[in-house]
């Protein structure tokens, strides 16, 4: 069983950059493929970064440039640094675990961008 706590959302202008992270309980963090998944009213829940336990990175198209992924397997912690933030990055941003086939989410971070 993997818990995950995510953190640093909020309210930011546009242009602007915030850092979420991502906690995870238990020992098996450093085996997990890491994602990073946003929700906004009324769509569907879309993947925005991952990375492997080997470190490799991929993105969606819409924040290839902006956004950054990283994990830091001391402290079981994965982080989405955010920049040039724009309005439609407003969603609710959800960390994902994925190991030994099963799936584990966060409670969600609110992040709101204001034009």
């Amino acid at each position: 069983q993997v818990q995950l706590v995510e953190s640093g959302g909020g309210l930011v202008q546009t242009g602007g950059s915030l850092r979420l992270s991502c906690a995870a309980s238990g020992s098996t963090f450093r085996l997990a493929a890491m994602g990073w998944y946003r929700q906004a009213p009324g769509k569907q829940r879309e993947l925005v970064a991952s990375i492997t336990r080997g470190g490799s990175t991929d993105y969606a198209d819409s924040v290839k440039g902006r956004f950054t992924i990283s994990r830091d397997n001391a402290q079981n912690t994965v982080y989405l640094q955010m920049n040039s933030l724009k309005p439609e990055d407003t969603a609710v941003y959800y960390c994902n675990a994925h190991i030994f086939y099963a799936d584990y989410w966060g409670q969600g971070t609110q992040v709101t961008v204001s034009s």
